[in-house]
């Protein structure tokens, strides 16, 4: 085989010194095929000479990351028009990925959507544009805020000349059945020649084109077998007409018709139901507010939101969209963020607090200070990744790509099978003209058989499926994970910030000879010197009930006990049982025992004396989230194993664990050693969910069959993960499970149907019945039944739409 050298640059990332670097070069020269490899450690480029008969750019860049490293890739979404099945989608695919620079590429049937994954250095839009164009197929640009327009001008072009077609198809199929049965012989076929003629070349000319464009490239697709059908159909009629080699029995002109106008009309009934498919990221974009009240020096200025950077203080004013994510520095409102967490009631801001892009302020004037900005926001993150996660494939998706592959090639080959039998063979169980029925059994086999079923079953459904997701607050962010979540026994929280609040809050306060509120402002005020998170729980609970802090002089802190000062002149004191043990302070009967109570509740006691004299203990804990139980125990009704991963101290992980019902628990685990317990688990089989905070539980994260990462609303670019909670609620990890299990069931039903369809119709189509029941399956239905078949797949997957996982309705 000849050499076909290559030359590829890759911008790396992860180097730190030369031994990176050679690391690098000998991982690339390790891989058969490459020529030469040298590394760049100033510029961070791998520049690599390798034959392309042998080595893939994918390989490259795969040895790159098993050494430890990352290739900085770009990723496109172009919009591709005239596709029409799923081999259309495998044709764009493989012309994209037959790129130099293109590393991978996936077609999304559903959404029309090409997601490239590309080297900049080696590929440009130009190129993927020619080959997409050189494939047949239309480019109409990447995706984004133009191209959804010029998509929608488009799709609504194509809707009307579909419509246009639909409705002078049937008409002049109607009138053809008219005619036909109409008793006057000599001018009938000639007439009907004449009406059909014309109408039959408009109607059909875009599906021989499509199937001429797939020949030429050397695909066969659905067009190509439809063509076949009306071909056959109508050239049958014009030989019967003319009388050539075919008698005037053969007037199928209705037929070509009917078959054409119901190819057109399932098509237009797809196209509708596609681009409702794709409403979710369309109504996320359409969140973003064009322009943004601008504050500069006192001056009101609308200014474009492209134009908006990080610092400046933007005006907004109710009713108006936040069009940047930042902090509040004056005003209060009430703002509507539903449309980010999926949380109907509006939130409370006010000065400190933060906004989000594309929320709506609602009753109240506010400034704020932008934070980020343009690609940076919560919002565009969001659309990225829900975008990204669209093009995703589950690995179920393999089976169908398979069946598609080989399906066209069996079509023609039972067509024709078909044909010869009922011609040759069997011609003696029909009792008019064998040819004709031979004929008609073949047309109806190639226009019933359906390769779009099984191209838009999984898409269709990952893609709504996604869109709803995000709608409600989960971000998914790809297709592995759906499947995953159907085969996951076993759950594993973190405590701290996951199951727990993730600060120390007060939850007893037992006063002896005071009043709660003095007590607590003797309390605060000694405390609030200090820079102990238990000591500021303290203080948040005293300002939280408005009490009058009580003034210190001569604060201590003893280190490990508490501290001291003077209050009005007397000696005051807070801290542990070690401290009041020096002291030799006494306690009233039954203090000692209640404190270790609460300690084997896992709460941390605060004893407070005032000259020498006992006045009252505070118990702090971290205290549980206000849906932790609940959702434990919707893990548990679901059949998982549910476990608490936690550094904490054993008592305390016991305590809160007892609370939650959750029996197995693993305690002080350093973060470093969590991702180990994580794999025990998987070695002994147990497919695993880790649900933690996304940063510290991050090596965790990723070593779980599926990551669920717990964001903070804004926070949405966490890069471990497979799944990212918008808002900080642990019902949404059970409403995840439940959404992903739910698309895969969709899936399935779909893939089932789809083959189901074909499985059956095909045979029927053939006329298998013919012999024991004399039922044949005339043209016209076989193209009707062929319609609805993706229209069906579509359809079901359309009603995620309005899915509410159980998790989700519990709630509300």
């Amino acid at each position: 085989m000849k050499d076909e050298r290559r030359k590829a640059e890759l911008k790396i990332s992860g180097m730190t010194c030369a031994t990176c670097a050679t690391t690098i070069e000998d991982a690339l020269l390790g891989l058969e095929g490459t020529f030469d490899a040298r590394v760049n450690l100033g510029t961070e480029i791998a520049s690599v000479e390798y034959d392309s008969s042998k080595t893939k750019l994918a390989d490259l860049e795969r040895v790159v990351k098993n050494a430890g490293y990352q290739v900085i890739n770009e990723k496109a979404a172009l919009k591709v028009g005239g596709m029409t099945c799923a081999t259309c989608a495998t044709a764009v695919g493989d012309a994209l990925r037959d790129l130099v620079g293109v590393s991978e590429a996936s077609v999304n049937l559903g959404t029309d959507k090409a997601y490239v994954t590309y080297n900049p250095r080696l590929t440009t839009a130009t190129e993927m544009k020619g080959a997409i164009e050189g494939a047949g197929y239309q480019y109409l640009g990447v995706v984004g805020k133009e191209t959804e327009d010029i998509e929608k001008a488009a799709m609504e072009r194509d809707l009307g000349e579909k419509r246009t077609r639909i409705i002078l198809g049937f008409v002049t199929g109607a009138l053809l059945m008219i005619l036909e049965r109409v008793p006057v012989e000599f001018p009938m076929p000639y007439l009907m020649l004449i009406i059909s003629g014309p109408v039959f070349i408009y109607l059909s000319y875009p599906i021989f084109n499509a199937a001429r464009r797939a020949l030429r490239n050397r695909n066969l697709n659905m067009d190509v077998m439809y063509s076949m059908g009306i071909g056959v159909a109508f050239v049958s009629s014009l030989l019967g007409t003319f009388g050539i080699l075919l008698t005037k029995e053969f007037m199928l002109y209705e037929t070509a018709i009917f078959l054409a106008s119901f190819l057109t009309l399932g098509r237009y009934m797809e196209t509708k139901a596609k681009g409702r498919t794709s409403e979710a990221i369309k109504k996320l974009m359409g969140l973003q507010p064009k322009t943004a009240t601008l504050l500069q020096e006192g001056q009101e200025m609308e200014t474009a939101v492209e134009d908006l950077q990080i610092g400046d203080v933007i005006l907004v004013r109710p009713g108006e969209k936040i069009p940047a994510d930042g902090l509040v520095i004056y005003g209060e409102s009430y703002v509507d963020e539903s449309m980010i967490t999926g949380e109907p009631i509006p939130v409370p801001k006010r000065e400190g607090d933060s906004v989000v892009g594309g929320t709506l302020n609602e009753n109240g004037v506010i400034r704020f200070r932008a934070s980020r900005v343009g690609r940076e926001t919560a919002l565009a993150q969001i659309i990225a990744l829900v975008d990204e996660a669209q093009g995703s494939r589950p690995p179920i998706q393999r089976v169908a790509d398979r069946a598609v592959s080989y399906f066209i090639p069996a079509v023609l080959t039972i067509a024709t099978i078909t044909f010869l039998l009922w011609y040759l063979v069997l011609g003696y169980l029909i009792p008019g003209d064998s040819l004709l029925f031979a004929l008609t059994a073949t047309i109806s086999v190639l226009v019933v058989a359906c390769p779009c079923a099984l191209g838009l079953a999984t898409p269709t459904a990952v893609t709504i499926g996604l869109g709803r997701a995000a709608e409600l607050g989960v971000l998914i962010k790809g297709g592995e994970s759906l499947e995953i979540s159907e085969t996951l026994n076993t759950v594993v929280f973190d405590k701290t910030g996951t199951l727990t609040v993730g600060r120390p809050e007060v939850t007893d306060v037992v006063t002896s000879g005071m009043d709660e509120r003095e007590f607590l402002g003797l309390a605060a005020g000694l405390e609030r010197n200090s820079e102990h998170p238990l000591a500021e729980a303290v203080v948040r609970r005293a300002r939280s009930e408005g009490v009058d802090l009580a003034r210190c002089t001569g604060f201590e802190a003893l280190e490990g006990k508490g501290v001291v000062a003077r209050v009005d002149g007397r000696t005051a004191l807070v801290g542990n049982r070690i401290l009041f043990k020096e002291r030799e302070i006494d306690y009233p009967r039954g203090v000692e025992e209640q404190s270790l109570q609460l300690e084997e509740q896992g709460k941390t006691v605060i004893l407070v004396a005032l000259d020498g004299s006992f006045r009252g203990m505070v118990a702090i804990a971290d205290t549980l989230k206000e849906n932790s139980g609940v959702a434990v125990q919707k893990f548990k009704d679901m059949n998982f194993q549910v476990m608490m991963l936690t550094g904490d101290n054993p008592r305390s992980a016991r305590a809160v664990a007892e609370q939650l019902g959750i029996e197995n628990v693993l305690a002080e685990v350093l973060p470093q050693d969590k991702a180990r317990e994580v794999r025990k688990l998987q070695e002994r089989g147990l497919v695993v969910a880790f649900v933690g905070d996304g940063i510290n539980d991050a090596p965790a994260l990723a070593q779980a069959d599926v990551g669920i990462a717990i964001g903070s609303g804004t926070d949405v670019a966490i890069e471990s993960g497979e799944i990212v909670l918008i808002k900080d609620d642990l019902m949404d990890a059970v409403a995840a499970v439940q959404l992903s299990r739910k698309v895969m069931s969709r899936v399935k039903l779909n893939l089932f149907w789809a083959f189901a369809y074909n499985a059956a119709l095909i045979p029927v189509a053939a006329g298998v019945l013919y012999p024991l029941f004399h039922i044949t399956f005339r043209p016209e239905f076989a193209g009707l039944a062929m319609a609805l078949s993706s229209v069906t797949v579509v359809s079901l997957s359309l009603m995620l739409k309005s899915y509410v996982p159980p998790a989700k309705r519990e709630k509300t």
